[in-house]
């Protein structure tokens, strides 16, 4: 009701000059309103966002039509999350949450996988009322407030798993997250029916962590020495290790955690280096996004413009993609500035 008010009063701008029975007689169309939409949800939610329906489905077609347009270099994390989130949005009844947790360097594609994925659930993608983020250094700061933390974070996840099942939750920055402090959502992550008479089941949680990026990337290399094609590597090659590392490890947000002890995480997802022709992947996909023509010699300009490693082979970037907007900023002035001279 108070949401149609609202409506009704930006439409019309002269209803708080009218008189009382005017008013009263808006109130009553806005009564009306209410009780329209209300009795009609399709209608109601072209105009405002609605948590999905049970019948809802993910367009798995579309979603790997995506990633394979826009994510390059992880065939590993493309295909395990496209048949995990597609084998759990087709479930009628999944025995716990999806649970996903994306390891690797600095700039090779967890956010943006992630983002992907959100969009796919729901459309508004990370401006979804039903997508939540949560930045380990802006939401979790202080250590002696870890307490605090838990207390919130559960009444959060509470609420808005209540509003809506098919809630997403992204947990960015997990290599600063407070030791301890993700085990307060562990309730929610396991196979439990309901708790306090919430089921969590449908919902999907998805861990980001650089954690682990030194075992991927030394995985990586030691695949490329011995002659084989990053295609070879698979999942059993690295989860293994992956869940390991992430759990004797200090920094890694899930050190010792019981979301590890009880495995409640469902995929360990690795994501390797990016290679040149990855980093100029990167490069063209900027480009056609602005709206540019793609020149090959700012491709190669930018990826020249990247520092890679080991140190004698160079053959991974060190930050993935992730400086690739500010160098073709830079090398696009450039090219710019030298038509400007020549002409």
């Amino acid at each position: 009701m108070p949401r149609v008010l609202g409506l009704l009063w930006l439409l019309l701008p002269g209803l708080a000059a009218l008189e009382p029975l005017s008013v009263g007689l808006a109130i009553g169309v806005a009564s009306a309103l209410t009780g329209y939409l209300s009795s009609n949800p399709r209608f109601y939610c072209r105009y405002v966002e609605c948590c999905p329906g049970a019948g809802h489905r993910l367009n798995a077609a579309a979603l790997k039509a995506q990633l394979d347009a826009k994510l390059f270099g992880q065939h590993l994390a493309k295909d395990v999350v496209l048949k995990a989130v597609t084998g759990f949005n087709t479930n009628p009844s999944p025995k716990k949450p999806l649970t996903l947790s994306l390891h690797g360097w600095a700039g090779t594609g967890k956010n943006f996988l992630s983002q992907i994925l959100a969009e796919h659930v729901h459309p508004a993608g990370l401006s979804s009322k039903f997508v939540h983020l949560f930045l380990a250094t802006l939401h979790f700061p202080h250590q002696e407030q870890v307490k605090e933390y838990k207390e919130q974070l559960q009444n959060w996840i509470r609420g808005n798993v209540s509003a809506c099942p098919y809630s997403v939750f992204i947990f960015d920055e997990m290599d600063k997250m407070h030791p301890g402090l993700m085990d307060a959502i562990k309730p929610f992550l396991d196979y439990y029916e309901q708790v306090d008479g919430v089921s969590y089941r449908k919902a999907i949680f998805i861990f980001l962590s650089n954690a682990g990026g030194d075992l991927i990337n030394k995985a990586a290399l030691d695949f490329w020495t011995s002659g084989k094609s990053r295609e070879e590597i698979q999942l059993k090659d690295l989860e293994p290790m992956l869940s390991v590392g992430v759990f004797n490890n200090k920094n890694s947000g899930l050190w010792h955690s019981s979301l590890i002890d009880r495995n409640l995480i469902d995929y360990f997802v690795p994501f390797l280096p990016l290679e040149h022709k990855h980093v100029k992947m990167c490069v063209r996909a900027e480009m056609t996004a602005r709206g540019h023509a793609v020149d090959e010699k700012i491709v190669q300009a930018v990826a020249d413009e990247m520092t890679f490693f080991p140190k004698d082979q160079k053959i991974y970037s060190d930050k993935g993609c992730k400086t690739v907007q500010a160098k073709l900023d830079i090398q696009e002035d450039i090219a710019m500035s030298n038509n400007q001279a020549e002409g």
